[in-house]
């Protein structure tokens, strides 16, 4: 029987030792930095009253406590909500009731979507 013993002596190298190395040359130039620009100055969000009452409306849409908010207007969500004992905001039933004619306060935020 003839036994072979067989070495490993290639060195193992890297893979970017298969890779000549190419620096780019420089013009002797040098850049001038640029001053960096002051960052925009950010304006206070001022909301109007209209904005703050739609915020508010809207997170009583997201409050999945008083119940399912499609197909139904925002002020019979709210009475269903207080028919079954689920306490909800006096101040939002108010706020509906003062703009009940108009299509933005009085539909759900979920209006727009078929059921």
């Amino acid at each position: 029987m003839l036994e072979r013993s067989v070495t490993m002596t290639t060195k193992r190298g890297l893979i970017t030792d298969s890779f000549k190395v190419v620096k780019k040359a420089r013009n002797g130039v040098k850049r001038k930095k640029r001053p960096t620009p002051p960052p925009p100055q950010e304006e206070p969000e001022t909301e109007t009253g209209r904005e703050e009452e739609l915020q508010r409306l809207t997170h009583f849409d997201l409050n999945w406590r008083f119940g399912p908010c499609t197909g139904i207007s925002r002020l019979q969500r709210w009475k269903r909500a207080k028919l079954h004992g689920l306490s909800p905001p006096e101040e939002i039933r108010d706020l509906l009731l003062q703009t009940h004619t108009d299509p933005e306060y009085n539909l759900s935020l979920w209006s727009e979507y078929p059921l």
